[in-house]
């Protein structure tokens, strides 16, 4: 390898914030994404062919591990503040795939409710320990980090469901299960990298030293469900991930029942929705590059969600060509809506976190995610069914939330810093 070649791929590592860990995680991050394109694209069909289950069964073991999934949030944060985190990121990895390999043992119904639950647990566990490690590891610049997490999660997760179809059309049992062993083994994979990972150095360490020195006994932590202002500010995020149901159940669904739009359309749309986050979640990073101007991302982030619900009120007028515009404008806009909000709500949740108590509160948070995931389908097939003037009311509902989350940031950043120089923000 020549000289210039070395150093041209050496200013490009150098450009990922979090040095050689934050790479590593990185790579993990991208295998977790591809072992799940694989699974979650044929899941449904693996419990309806190989274990042999009815629709409405499959639907239940779907909701029911949803629900339990939502304690796996605040249960990984909790862990995380009592013990070594790259040790219980390894323990969720490993639970996973023991949960999933299980599911090839039994065609037991309630054992594959059990085991679906359980993995369920440690998958949403992930979600905050992965983002508690970014926020260690990379600092003042977790906001870029996050957003090529993003990217590269997504080229992913668009690997591993290319995967999948491939196995797909071959439809054997043996594809089905081959899918579920691919996830299993990149769960293993993810365990031995996460290994290699150093611990990174947690912020509650430095309130522990000083309080030593002061010889002053050290106090309790600070608890987030004894905190009214960040319960209110996940539960508005929770309105806020919306934008996942509407793109990935409202929007296929919408197309098919109420426009004239080809059934085709939808397909192309996730994919554009992909494609869009490769390429422009990094770039707009920059624009949360500190506590306050994530704030500021609000009041544009409310004004994306009025013009994509109009959209799709507008492609139920009539006719094929303004129905096709009308969706393909709606897709962009909730697209570019969901990169503005995963840019704030990562800054803003990180900052709201108290040092002392900081994987407690982003589990809690995560708790936004996982209530979306379990409650967004069904209020979305409730929205299609109700026609086009259900989109104008989401969208006043998004905009009226997003002016409260607004106002609720504004009061508490004050009492915490403005600057991302530091890791986390105090707050008590």
């Amino acid at each position: 390898m020549s000289r210039s070649t070395h150093s041209t791929r050496t200013a490009l590592t150098d450009r990922i914030p979090g040095g050689r860990d934050g790479r590593r995680m990185l790579v993990i991050g991208f295998i977790d994404k591809c072992g799940t394109g694989l699974w979650s694209t044929a899941m449904a069909l693996y419990f309806t062919f190989v274990t042999g289950l009815d629709l409405g069964q499959v639907g239940l073991l779907i909701a029911v591990s949803g629900a339990a999934g939502i304690a796996g949030a605040p249960l990984g944060g909790r862990l995380a503040d009592r013990f070594p985190l790259v040790r219980v990121i390894i323990c969720t990895q490993l639970l996973r795939a023991a949960a999933l390999l299980a599911l090839l043992a039994t065609d037991d119904y309630l054992l594959l409710v059990l085991f679906s639950a359980a993995g369920a647990l440690p998958d949403r566990a992930t979600n905050v320990l992965t983002k508690l490690y970014a926020a260690r590891v990379a600092g003042p610049d977790r906001v870029r980090y996050q957003a090529i997490n993003r990217t590269t999660s997504n080229i992913g997760w668009t690997l591993g469901g290319l995967g999948a179809a491939a196995a797909l059309a071959v439809g054997s049992t043996t594809a089905f299960q081959l899918l579920l062993v691919g996830d299993a083994l990149s769960y293993l994979v993810m365990a031995v990298l996460t290994l290699r990972c150093a611990e990174p150095p947690a912020p509650a360490a430095s309130l522990i030293a000083a309080a030593s020195i002061d010889a002053t006994p050290t106090a309790k932590p600070s608890n987030p469900w004894r905190d009214r202002g960040f319960l209110g500010f996940t539960a508005a995020d929770s309105v806020f991930f919306l934008h996942d149901s509407v793109l990935q159940v409202a929007l296929p669904l919408w197309i098919v029942h109420a426009t004239d739009a080809p059934v085709g359309l939808a397909p192309l749309l996730m994919v554009a929705n992909s494609a869009l986050v490769v390429i422009f979640q990094v770039p707009l990073s920059r624009f949360g590059s500190s506590t306050e101007a994530a704030r500021r991302l609000l009041a544009p982030l409310a004004v994306l969600f009025a013009v994509g619900t109009l959209a799709l009120t507008v492609s139920a007028l009539g006719g094929r060509t303004l129905a096709i515009a009308a969706l393909i404008t709606a897709a962009v806009v909730l697209t570019f809506a969901e990169m503005i909000h995963t840019i704030a709500s990562w800054e803003i949740s990180v900052a709201l976190a108290p040092d002392d108590a900081q994987g407690a509160y982003l589990g809690v948070h995560g708790l936004a995610q996982s209530t979306q995931r379990f409650v967004g389908p069904l209020l979305m097939t409730g929205l299609v069914s109700a026609g086009p003037l259900a989109w104008p009311f989401l969208g006043a509902a998004l905009v009226a939330t997003s002016a409260a989350q607004n106002r609720l940031v504004r009061r508490r950043l004050p009492e915490a810093s403005l600057s991302v120089a530091k890791v986390t923000v105090s707050e008590h």
